[in-house]
Parts: C-alpha cells; structure tokens; sequence
C-alpha cells in the first residue's frame, strides 16, 4: 500500500489533545533501537486507555520523561525473548536535558504488520538524543494529531524511510505556534 497524503490540520481538532500522565515506560522488542536505528519508549497498552481507542496509526505530539520515585537502584529484567534489559527507570538522565522537559514525539499504535505481532503496542519515537536507556522511568504525553495510518512494508528500509518521514512531518508541525501551546505537559 503507497503510502497516504493526510493533510494535517493547522491547529488540533477534536479529539484532540488526548494527554495521558505518568505511564511506566516498559521493554518492547528492542527493535526500534536495534534494527531501526529509531528508539522508542513503548508503554503498557494497559496504562493508556484514552489513546487506544484510536485507530492503528502514527500521531504527534509532545512528551516528557521523568524518573521513576518507586525505585532507586538499577534492574536487570527479561523480555519475552529472554534478552536482558536494564531497568534505570531514568537514572543516568540529566534534569532540565532529557529528564523533566517537554520534548516532540511521533508514536506509532498498532500491531506492527511489518514484524506480525500479536498484541496491539503503543510506540513513542522521543526525538532527543537521550545518554542511555531508560525503561522504568514515567512517561507524559499529548497527542495533538495524526499523521497516516498504520502500513505493512516488503523491505525494513521502507518502513525506515517512512518513519523518518514521519518524523520531519511531526517536527515540522510541532514547530508551528498554534501546536507550541500545547507543550505544557
């Protein structure tokens, strides 16, 4: 399937901002940082019940990661795979840098067609070079528009170059005044 031209609206429109507040970032596949070279910080389809009842697909918005109060040492966890991840749960982030301040986000919702999984994920992209990972910390999030709908693809470097379409169409909409008012998370 080509991929869709959807006209962003200049302001968002009902139903959104749809904002969800302190989600505990988990471990996905490892995949948008292994395979993608696009880190994402998945969260618990559980957690975020206002923003799956949106349609497969990749939206915009802004997000803030803050470190996580419930715990101040370090974890090693497994996925589902059994590779280890390392829980910092936001250690090793600098406040007012990546922790605590309001950064642009695409999010991908959906069952991934690409790689066939099993059970709906939600995926935000954080654009930020943060130092290190970060599974454990909380999450808040807006979500102010969408971009396309969720699409299989024959070859990983598509999937990779929409993406990154994906995220200059974020960036470049975030940057405009009428979605710069909704940076305060």
């Amino acid at each position: 399937m080509a991929r869709p031209d959807v006209p962003i609206p200049k302001a968002p429109r009902a139903p959104y901002p749809i904002t969800e507040r302190n989600v505990k970032i988990v471990a996905g596949f490892g995949r948008g940082s292994s395979e993608l070279g696009i880190p994402t910080a998945n969260v618990s389809t559980k957690q975020v019940s206002k923003v799956t009842t949106l349609d497969p697909g990749v939206y915009f918005g802004f997000a803030k990661v803050g470190k996580s109060d419930e715990h101040k040492i370090t974890e090693t966890k497994q996925r589902e795979n059994g590779t280890d991840v390392d829980y910092k749960y936001g250690y090793g982030l600098k406040d007012g840098e990546d922790l605590n301040v309001v950064l642009p986000m695409v999010m991908s919702i959906g069952w991934n067609p690409f790689y066939g999984n099993k059970e709906k994920a939600v995926e935000l992209h954080i654009i930020h070079e943060f130092p290190t990972t970060f599974y454990g910390a909380s999450v808040s999030f807006n979500v102010l528009g969408y971009i396309r709908p969720e699409l299989n693809y024959t070859t990983k470097e598509a999937l990779i170059k929409d993406i990154q379409t994906d995220i200059s169409i974020g960036l470049k909409t975030l940057e405009t005044p009428e979605y710069q008012q909704y940076k305060d998370l």
